[in-house]
């Protein structure tokens, strides 16, 4: 107890419990990463029997520092040292079936706890100077610890039909603390799966995320999918599940594969767009999906249907339509082609495409694709990481030479309206896509140069004279 409420908060906290005469706890999330040891996030929940925010208010004035108070939700929070504190007063809570909006009452500390999502966040450390320390763990919370569980502290079909985010909060939990969770708890879920459809995307995708950027995001998708919450929240990636067999032929379980994917990306990297293109890189094999008699199960074009599927999705789910959505729709259509370069010959046209097309994005391109490599058949595996060696050395050696990362054209449109007297048009489009496809090819060096040279030919060829000399000392 001594090094979970070390903090100097805690005992000016005590102190001002005993001068008001106010019971006070720390509770929640604090209390249960102190007994786990795990670092805590830098926010600490005190419960208040009475006004929590007149209690804050006090604290504020005797720490010369701003209280912020939200009245429509009973709380207030101040800052410490670093550490965000919250303060609300005990409360018990009633829902309407149509609503996870409760209605709130004043409450004890039992109402609270009653009330809490579950048992590793019903504990509570008592802050009051008789009882300081002494932990209060009514529904075996700590015990839940020991046995790696995620149960609720009252029924779980009443906690969850309350409030339906909690079932995605459960699932949460145990894929970032890698817990099992309660059957009774699992069946509940199962049995109120509906109602996630009163939670808005916004709290659910929230939450999601959450799982998302777990250690091992699986654990937590498996949950979503086996209770069936999964169908309701994101059922384009829950339509990736199963295998169908014609004349013997099947193919590999989608759902599955997209999900060891996931995990292989989590383990080389922390970004969520990136692990988002790991989950939406195959998202459009279903409706890709054709049988040929001749060579089994086809999902030709998937990448290019998936491409154009993020956006719709990403709007869906309420997340960013900005630059996060272009990078995974990057990724979602670039994600086979470092696989046929590594199947194949590997030419420098090839690679400059590749690099032309993604540009700073390549390395996540690379680190995606290798994440893709999922084959049970260790001979394959060893063959396509050691085929992927060769083709980040080429793409390394032909960066270096070309430069053609981010690419901008040696001689742009502007150059070529310039000195040839032409207004925006198709003959300006055909010149500047003509220079890009020389170098693209190795025909010419990306120099502005050897561009501009090319450029007169190409125009020549055209019939369309210069009118102007172009500069070739004002970029590269």
């Amino acid at each position: 107890m001594s090094e979970e409420l070390q903090h100097p908060i805690f005992s000016i906290i005590r102190d001002l419990a005993d001068k008001t005469n106010t019971e006070v706890y720390v509770i929640g999330g604090y209390v249960r990463d102190r007994i786990m040891g795990r670092p805590f996030k830098n926010d600490i929940d005190i419960l208040v029997i009475g006004s929590g925010i007149e209690f804050a208010t006090k604290l504020g004035e005797q720490l010369h520092t701003k209280v912020a108070v939200y009245k429509s939700f009973g709380t207030a929070m101040l800052v410490y040292e670093g550490l965000d504190v919250e303060f609300v007063g005990a409360r018990k809570e009633s829902y309407r079936r149509d609503s996870r909006k409760p209605i709130v009452e004043d409450g004890t500390l039992q109402d609270d706890q009653n009330r809490r999502d579950f048992t590793i966040n019903a504990m509570a450390y008592s802050l009051n100077s008789a009882t300081y320390g002494q932990l209060l763990d009514p529904f075996g919370g700590l015990s839940d610890i020991e046995n790696r569980i995620i149960r609720t502290p009252l029924d779980p079909n009443q906690t969850f039909s309350d409030d339906p985010l909690r079932m995605m909060r459960a699932i949460r939990f145990a894929t970032q603390l890698n817990f099992k969770i309660d059957m009774k708890a699992i069946q509940a879920i199962v049995y109120n799966k509906e109602r996630i459809k009163i939670i808005s995307k916004e709290r659910i995708t929230d939450e999601l995320n959450k799982i998302i950027l777990a250690p091992k995001p699986s654990i937590g998708f498996r949950y979503l999918f086996d209770t069936g919450l999964l169908h309701y929240i994101f059922p384009a990636m829950a339509n990736l599940h199963g295998v169908e067999y014609i004349d013997g032929k099947g193919h590999k379980d989608n759902f599955y594969h997209t999900l060891e994917v996931l995990d292989n990306v989590a383990e080389m990297s922390d970004d969520l767009w990136l692990r988002w293109a790991a989950i939406m890189h195959d998202i459009a094999k279903p409706v890709t999906k054709r049988f040929d008699k001749r060579i089994g199960w086809t999902f030709h074009g998937h990448e290019e249907k998936g491409a154009r599927m993020v956006p719709k999705l990403f709007a869906e789910m309420k997340l960013p339509l900005n630059e996060k959505m272009k990078f995974v729709q990057k990724l979602v259509q670039l994600h086979l082609r470092p696989i046929v370069l590594a199947q194949d010959i590997v030419t420098d046209s090839a690679v400059r495409r590749l690099l032309f097309e993604a540009g700073d994005d390549i390395d996540a391109l690379m680190l995606l694709c290798h994440a893709d490599v999922t084959t049970k058949n260790e001979y394959k595996k060893k063959k396509y990481r050691e085929n992927f060696e060769l083709v980040k050395q080429k793409l390394k050696d032909v960066e270096e030479r070309d430069h053609l990362r981010n690419w901008q054209p040696p001689v742009s449109g502007e150059d070529i309206m310039h000195v040839f007297g032409l207004g925006p048009s198709r003959q300006v489009g055909i010149i500047k896509n003509a220079i890009r496809e020389a170098i693209l090819e190795g025909e010419i060096p990306n120099e502005r140069k050897a561009a501009y040279e090319f450029m007169l030919e190409k125009a020549k060829s055209m019939n369309i004279e210069p009118k102007q000399i172009l500069s070739l000392e004002t970029t590269k």
